[in-house]
Protein backbone atom coordinates (compact mmCIF):
# COMPACT_ATOMS: atom_id res chain seq x y z
CA UNK A 1 0.00 0.00 0.00
CA UNK A 2 3.06 2.23 0.78
CA UNK A 3 3.77 1.97 -2.74
CA UNK A 4 -0.06 2.88 -3.85
CA UNK A 5 0.51 5.84 -2.02
CA UNK A 6 3.55 7.15 -3.35
CA UNK A 7 2.53 6.91 -6.77
CA UNK A 8 -0.47 8.69 -5.99
CA UNK A 9 1.15 11.28 -3.83
CA UNK A 10 3.04 11.88 -7.15
CA UNK A 11 0.17 11.96 -9.63
CA UNK A 12 -1.52 14.90 -7.37
CA UNK A 13 1.68 17.07 -6.78
CA UNK A 14 1.73 16.80 -11.02
CA UNK A 15 -1.83 17.44 -11.39
CA UNK A 16 -2.15 20.90 -13.16
CA UNK A 17 -5.60 22.27 -14.00
CA UNK A 18 -6.81 25.00 -17.02
CA UNK A 19 -10.49 24.91 -15.59
CA UNK A 20 -12.89 24.22 -13.47
CA UNK A 21 -13.98 21.27 -15.18
CA UNK A 22 -10.59 19.49 -14.56
CA UNK A 23 -10.60 20.65 -11.27
CA UNK A 24 -13.79 19.10 -10.61
CA UNK A 25 -12.62 15.48 -12.66
CA UNK A 26 -9.42 15.54 -10.37
CA UNK A 27 -11.75 15.74 -7.28
CA UNK A 28 -13.93 12.61 -8.68
CA UNK A 29 -10.96 10.88 -9.70
CA UNK A 30 -9.05 11.11 -6.27
CA UNK A 31 -11.68 12.01 -3.27
CA UNK A 32 -14.90 11.37 -4.51
CA UNK A 33 -16.24 8.49 -2.76
CA UNK A 34 -15.61 6.09 -5.19
CA UNK A 35 -12.43 7.83 -5.64
CA UNK A 36 -8.84 6.25 -5.54
CA UNK A 37 -7.77 7.95 -1.68
CA UNK A 38 -10.92 6.57 -0.41
CA UNK A 39 -11.00 3.06 -1.77
CA UNK A 40 -6.92 2.92 -0.12
CA UNK A 41 -8.63 3.80 3.27
CA UNK A 42 -11.35 1.11 2.66
CA UNK A 43 -8.08 -1.03 2.20
CA UNK A 44 -6.09 0.31 5.57
CA UNK A 45 -7.89 -2.74 7.61
CA UNK A 46 -6.13 -5.09 5.58
CA UNK A 47 -2.75 -3.31 6.75
CA UNK A 48 -0.61 -5.54 9.52
CA UNK A 49 -0.95 -3.85 12.91
CA UNK A 50 2.82 -3.08 12.99
CA UNK A 51 2.48 -0.88 9.96
CA UNK A 52 -0.99 1.01 10.18
CA UNK A 53 0.55 3.83 12.30
CA UNK A 54 3.21 4.78 10.15
CA UNK A 55 0.76 3.68 6.87
CA UNK A 56 -1.96 5.85 8.49
CA UNK A 57 -0.33 9.65 8.75
CA UNK A 58 0.33 8.68 5.18
CA UNK A 59 -2.86 8.33 4.37
CA UNK A 60 -3.84 11.55 5.83
CA UNK A 61 -1.28 13.63 4.91
CA UNK A 62 -1.81 12.05 1.08
CA UNK A 63 -5.67 13.55 1.71
CA UNK A 64 -4.62 16.84 3.11
CA UNK A 65 -2.52 17.89 0.28
CA UNK A 66 -5.09 16.25 -2.67
CA UNK A 67 -7.74 18.67 -0.74
CA UNK A 68 -5.05 21.31 -0.27
CA UNK A 69 -4.32 21.34 -4.25
CA UNK A 70 -8.59 21.73 -4.60
CA UNK A 71 -8.66 24.73 -2.56
CA UNK A 72 -6.15 26.32 -3.92
CA UNK A 73 -7.08 26.21 -7.37
CA UNK A 74 -10.85 26.56 -6.91
CA UNK A 75 -9.36 30.06 -5.08
CA UNK A 76 -7.59 30.71 -7.84
CA UNK A 77 -10.09 30.36 -10.23
CA UNK A 78 -12.88 32.05 -8.46
CA UNK A 79 -10.76 35.41 -7.88
CA UNK A 80 -10.13 35.47 -11.78
CA UNK A 81 -13.62 35.21 -12.12
CA UNK A 82 -14.59 38.11 -9.42
CA UNK A 83 -11.77 40.08 -11.99
CA UNK A 84 -13.71 39.89 -14.83
CA UNK A 85 -17.29 40.29 -13.22
CA UNK A 86 -16.14 43.39 -11.23
CA UNK A 87 -14.71 45.58 -14.47
CA UNK A 88 -17.49 47.13 -16.34
CA UNK A 89 -16.32 49.13 -18.74
CA UNK A 90 -19.86 50.35 -20.15
CA UNK A 91 -20.46 52.35 -16.28
CA UNK A 92 -20.12 55.72 -15.81
CA UNK A 93 -16.94 56.97 -14.11
CA UNK A 94 -17.91 57.70 -10.59
CA UNK A 95 -16.21 61.07 -9.33
CA UNK A 96 -16.34 60.33 -5.79
CA UNK A 97 -12.57 60.19 -4.79
CA UNK A 98 -13.55 59.20 -1.17
CA UNK A 99 -13.48 61.42 1.94
CA UNK A 100 -12.32 61.39 5.62
CA UNK A 101 -14.75 59.42 7.98
CA UNK A 102 -16.44 61.39 10.51
CA UNK A 103 -15.54 60.14 13.23
CA UNK A 104 -11.33 60.63 12.14
CA UNK A 105 -12.47 64.66 10.78
CA UNK A 106 -13.74 65.24 14.56
CA UNK A 107 -10.79 63.07 16.40
CA UNK A 108 -8.28 64.85 14.38
CA UNK A 109 -10.23 68.50 15.33
CA UNK A 110 -10.02 67.68 18.84
CA UNK A 111 -6.78 66.13 19.12
CA UNK A 112 -5.51 69.64 17.05
CA UNK A 113 -7.05 71.92 20.27
CA UNK A 114 -5.44 69.88 23.30
CA UNK A 115 -2.05 69.89 21.22
CA UNK A 116 -2.26 73.58 21.28
CA UNK A 117 -2.80 73.86 24.92
CA UNK A 118 0.72 71.11 25.12
CA UNK A 119 -1.15 67.86 25.78
CA UNK A 120 0.79 64.56 23.64
CA UNK A 121 -1.02 61.48 21.93
CA UNK A 122 -0.32 58.65 23.50
CA UNK A 123 -1.80 55.11 22.63
CA UNK A 124 -2.11 51.72 24.11
CA UNK A 125 -3.10 48.05 23.19
CA UNK A 126 -7.06 47.36 22.69
CA UNK A 127 -6.65 44.10 24.46
CA UNK A 128 -6.08 44.80 28.40
CA UNK A 129 -5.10 43.23 31.27
CA UNK A 130 -7.52 43.57 34.48
CA UNK A 131 -4.88 45.62 36.40
CA UNK A 132 -4.40 48.32 33.32
CA UNK A 133 -8.15 48.48 32.51
CA UNK A 134 -9.77 48.33 36.30
CA UNK A 135 -7.52 47.56 39.47
CA UNK A 136 -5.02 50.74 38.77
CA UNK A 137 -8.60 53.31 38.43
CA UNK A 138 -9.77 52.37 41.64
CA UNK A 139 -12.25 49.49 40.62
CA UNK A 140 -13.38 47.29 43.34
CA UNK A 141 -13.62 43.89 43.19
CA UNK A 142 -17.53 44.19 43.15
CA UNK A 143 -17.75 46.82 40.76
CA UNK A 144 -20.72 46.26 38.57
CA UNK A 145 -18.38 47.42 35.31
CA UNK A 146 -16.48 44.31 35.83
CA UNK A 147 -19.52 41.98 34.88
CA UNK A 148 -19.94 40.36 31.73
CA UNK A 149 -22.75 42.45 30.60
CA UNK A 150 -20.14 45.49 29.69
CA UNK A 151 -16.86 43.35 29.45
CA UNK A 152 -16.04 41.50 26.43
CA UNK A 153 -13.46 39.20 28.11
CA UNK A 154 -10.97 37.09 26.16
CA UNK A 155 -11.48 33.26 25.64
CA UNK A 156 -13.67 33.59 29.33
CA UNK A 157 -10.09 34.53 30.96
CA UNK A 158 -11.64 37.05 33.81
CA UNK A 159 -7.96 38.80 33.72
CA UNK A 160 -7.63 39.64 29.93
CA UNK A 161 -10.71 41.93 28.16
CA UNK A 162 -11.22 44.36 25.35
CA UNK A 163 -10.77 47.97 26.88
CA UNK A 164 -13.96 49.53 27.95
CA UNK A 165 -12.28 52.84 27.98
CA UNK A 166 -8.71 54.22 27.34
CA UNK A 167 -7.78 54.91 30.76
CA UNK A 168 -5.86 52.08 30.43
CA UNK A 169 -3.48 54.37 28.18
CA UNK A 170 -3.44 56.90 31.39
CA UNK A 171 -2.35 53.88 33.77
CA UNK A 172 0.54 52.99 31.24
CA UNK A 173 1.74 56.38 31.09
CA UNK A 174 1.64 57.12 34.84
CA UNK A 175 3.75 53.85 35.73
CA UNK A 176 6.62 55.10 33.57
CA UNK A 177 6.99 57.74 36.18
CA UNK A 178 8.47 60.60 33.89
CA UNK A 179 6.41 63.57 35.40
CA UNK A 180 5.06 65.51 34.66
CA UNK A 181 2.30 64.02 32.40
CA UNK A 182 -0.29 65.97 30.10
CA UNK A 183 -1.36 63.61 27.60
CA UNK A 184 -4.56 62.69 25.38
CA UNK A 185 -5.26 59.41 24.53
CA UNK A 186 -7.89 58.85 21.42
CA UNK A 187 -8.90 55.08 20.51
CA UNK A 188 -11.34 52.51 20.02
CA UNK A 189 -13.07 50.77 23.27
CA UNK A 190 -15.69 47.93 23.45
CA UNK A 191 -18.73 47.74 25.76
CA UNK A 192 -21.14 44.44 25.69
CA UNK A 193 -24.23 46.75 24.86
CA UNK A 194 -26.95 46.41 22.56
CA UNK A 195 -26.57 48.13 19.29
CA UNK A 196 -29.43 50.89 18.80
CA UNK A 197 -29.27 54.24 17.30
CA UNK A 198 -27.70 55.72 20.49
CA UNK A 199 -25.49 52.97 21.73
CA UNK A 200 -22.76 50.88 19.91
CA UNK A 201 -20.92 47.86 21.44
CA UNK A 202 -17.80 49.67 19.45
CA UNK A 203 -17.09 53.61 19.81
CA UNK A 204 -14.15 55.84 20.27
CA UNK A 205 -13.07 58.24 22.75
CA UNK A 206 -10.53 60.97 24.08
CA UNK A 207 -9.22 60.73 27.44
CA UNK A 208 -7.01 63.16 29.01
CA UNK A 209 -4.83 63.12 31.58
CA UNK A 210 -2.72 66.07 33.71
CA UNK A 211 -0.65 65.38 36.49
CA UNK A 212 1.99 67.62 38.07
CA UNK A 213 2.71 69.59 41.32
CA UNK A 214 -0.15 71.66 42.85
CA UNK A 215 -2.60 70.76 39.56
CA UNK A 216 -6.14 71.95 40.81
CA UNK A 217 -10.05 71.97 39.42
CA UNK A 218 -9.52 75.21 38.37
CA UNK A 219 -6.95 74.46 36.02
CA UNK A 220 -9.61 71.07 34.80
CA UNK A 221 -12.44 74.10 34.12
CA UNK A 222 -9.80 76.52 32.12
CA UNK A 223 -8.87 73.79 30.20
CA UNK A 224 -12.70 72.09 28.83
CA UNK A 225 -13.52 75.53 29.09
CA UNK A 226 -10.93 76.34 26.05
CA UNK A 227 -11.64 73.46 24.18
CA UNK A 228 -15.57 73.86 24.39
CA UNK A 229 -15.02 77.25 22.55
CA UNK A 230 -12.93 76.05 20.17
CA UNK A 231 -14.73 73.11 19.29
CA UNK A 232 -18.75 74.20 19.45
CA UNK A 233 -17.99 78.59 18.99
CA UNK A 234 -16.82 81.40 21.31
CA UNK A 235 -20.54 81.91 22.50
CA UNK A 236 -20.47 78.25 23.97
CA UNK A 237 -21.21 78.08 27.91
CA UNK A 238 -20.12 75.33 30.20
CA UNK A 239 -21.87 73.85 33.46
CA UNK A 240 -20.37 71.20 35.88
CA UNK A 241 -22.72 68.63 37.70
CA UNK A 242 -20.92 66.77 40.24
CA UNK A 243 -20.98 63.05 39.55
CA UNK A 244 -19.22 59.43 40.63
CA UNK A 245 -16.69 58.16 38.90
CA UNK A 246 -14.19 55.24 40.71
CA UNK A 247 -11.09 57.23 39.09
CA UNK A 248 -11.55 60.31 40.21
CA UNK A 249 -12.30 62.57 43.65
CA UNK A 250 -13.86 65.18 42.77
CA UNK A 251 -15.91 63.78 40.06
CA UNK A 252 -18.17 65.76 37.56
CA UNK A 253 -20.29 65.79 33.89
CA UNK A 254 -20.01 68.82 31.92
CA UNK A 255 -22.40 69.85 29.61
CA UNK A 256 -22.14 72.83 27.21
CA UNK A 257 -25.33 74.58 25.49
CA UNK A 258 -26.76 73.33 22.71
CA UNK A 259 -25.44 75.03 19.76
CA UNK A 260 -28.36 73.70 17.60
CA UNK A 261 -30.35 75.96 19.51
CA UNK A 262 -28.71 78.13 21.07
CA UNK A 263 -29.49 76.85 24.51
CA UNK A 264 -33.42 77.76 23.96
CA UNK A 265 -34.40 74.11 23.89
CA UNK A 266 -34.48 71.60 20.91
CA UNK A 267 -35.02 67.49 20.53
CA UNK A 268 -31.07 67.15 20.39
CA UNK A 269 -30.64 68.71 23.95
CA UNK A 270 -34.07 67.15 25.09
CA UNK A 271 -35.34 70.62 25.31
CA UNK A 272 -32.90 71.47 28.35
CA UNK A 273 -30.48 73.91 26.49
CA UNK A 274 -27.86 71.36 27.77
CA UNK A 275 -26.29 68.82 26.21
CA UNK A 276 -23.64 66.31 27.93
CA UNK A 277 -20.35 65.89 26.62
CA UNK A 278 -17.86 64.09 28.90
CA UNK A 279 -16.80 62.99 32.49
CA UNK A 280 -13.79 64.73 34.63
CA UNK A 281 -12.11 65.40 38.05
CA UNK A 282 -9.30 65.05 40.26
CA UNK A 283 -7.82 61.98 39.91
CA UNK A 284 -7.75 59.87 42.66
CA UNK A 285 -5.09 59.40 45.11
CA UNK A 286 -5.44 55.83 45.26
CA UNK A 287 -4.83 55.43 41.15
CA UNK A 288 -1.85 57.82 41.49
CA UNK A 289 -0.35 55.56 44.14
CA UNK A 290 -1.38 52.02 42.72
CA UNK A 291 0.68 53.54 39.42
CA UNK A 292 3.89 54.16 41.51
CA UNK A 293 3.24 58.33 41.95
CA UNK A 294 3.64 59.92 45.69
CA UNK A 295 0.00 61.44 45.78
CA UNK A 296 1.03 64.01 48.32
CA UNK A 297 3.28 65.93 45.89
CA UNK A 298 1.44 65.35 43.15
CA UNK A 299 -2.02 65.96 41.99
CA UNK A 300 -3.57 65.73 38.62
CA UNK A 301 -6.82 66.00 36.84
CA UNK A 302 -8.40 63.88 33.90
CA UNK A 303 -11.40 63.65 31.73
CA UNK A 304 -12.96 61.81 28.55
CA UNK A 305 -15.18 62.03 26.19
CA UNK A 306 -17.36 59.83 23.21
CA UNK A 307 -16.51 61.10 20.07
CA UNK A 308 -19.41 59.72 18.77
CA UNK A 309 -21.68 61.63 20.86
CA UNK A 310 -19.61 64.96 19.71
CA UNK A 311 -19.36 64.18 16.07
CA UNK A 312 -23.36 63.66 16.42
CA UNK A 313 -23.71 67.07 17.77
CA UNK A 314 -21.34 68.67 15.07
CA UNK A 315 -23.60 67.13 12.29
CA UNK A 316 -26.64 66.67 13.93
CA UNK A 317 -26.69 62.77 13.25
CA UNK A 318 -29.52 61.29 14.90
CA UNK A 319 -28.60 57.52 14.07
CA UNK A 320 -24.91 56.35 15.69
CA UNK A 321 -25.06 53.05 13.66
CA UNK A 322 -24.58 55.30 10.59
CA UNK A 323 -20.64 55.70 11.72
CA UNK A 324 -20.41 51.67 11.03
CA UNK A 325 -22.21 50.81 7.70
CA UNK A 326 -19.53 52.25 5.50
CA UNK A 327 -22.65 53.33 3.24
CA UNK A 328 -21.14 55.70 -0.07
CA UNK A 329 -23.93 57.98 0.44
CA UNK A 330 -23.06 58.83 4.08
CA UNK A 331 -19.55 59.20 3.87
CA UNK A 332 -20.08 61.45 0.30
CA UNK A 333 -21.20 64.18 2.80
CA UNK A 334 -18.28 64.69 4.11
CA UNK A 335 -16.01 64.49 0.86
CA UNK A 336 -15.35 68.29 1.60
CA UNK A 337 -13.34 67.70 4.66
CA UNK A 338 -10.65 65.74 4.14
Amino acid sequence: MKEKIEQILGEINAFEASSKEDLENFRIKYLSKKGLIPSLFGDFKQVAPEQRKEIGMLLNDLKNQAQDIINNLQGAFDQQSNQKTLIDTSRPVSHFSGARHPISIVRREINSIFERLGFVISEGPEIEDDFHNFSALNFPPEHPARDMQDTFFIHKDPDVALRTHTSSVQVRVMEQGKLPVRIIAPGRVFRNEAISARAHCIFHQIEGLYIDKDVSFADLKQTLYYFAQEFFGPSTKIRFRPSYFPFTETSAEMDVSCNICGGSGCNICKYSGWVEILGCGMVDPNVLEACGIDSKTYTGFAFGMGIERITMMKYQINDLRLFFENDLRFLQQFETHK
